[in-house]
């Protein structure tokens, strides 16, 4: 049995979290314009990943700005469609969360304040635990 009066919180809810990580994406590949930018390009990208992950080796810094974009990639398409919903929304909790600590330990607790990284995180968490998702692929095939 389907709630229907969960059905438009909860895809705005996806939209919301995928939207919001696809715009980071947008930015780091320069799809935004300048004055709305907050690194333009990858390499602006990578040297702020340094910053927040001063504590590994550079290369493995590096390595994580790439896996991190690839799954602001992944997890907002999985939750557009309502693939795997459940699995996108945990890993979008777990990215969102590692970011925000990330942030905290290299800027300071105002930071992630400021872009609600803390916030994502907890409604990526509250997402991932519903009991089913309308207006999705998984609800779609579910047997």
């Amino acid at each position: 049995m389907t709630d229907t009066k969960n059905q438009f919180p909860q895809l705005f809810l996806r939209l919301a979290l995928a939207v919001t990580m696809l715009s980071a994406v947008a930015d780091r590949f320069g799809l935004w314009s300048q004055e709305n930018s907050s690194w333009g390009n990858m390499t602006s990208f990578k040297e702020y990943t340094r910053q927040l992950t001063f504590f590994l080796p550079e290369t493995l810094s590096t390595t994580s700005a790439y896996a991190a974009t690839f799954l602001e990639i992944l997890f907002p398409l999985m939750l557009i469609i309502g693939f795997k919903t459940k699995t996108a929304a945990y890993g979008t909790g777990i990215l969102m969360l590692i970011f925000a600590i990330s942030m905290t330990l290299a800027s300071g607790p105002k930071a992630p304040l400021n872009y609600s990284v803390w916030v994502g995180s907890a409604a990526a968490f509250l997402l991932a635990v519903q009991k089913q998702y309308s207006l999705s692929v998984d609800q779609l095939t579910k047997k």
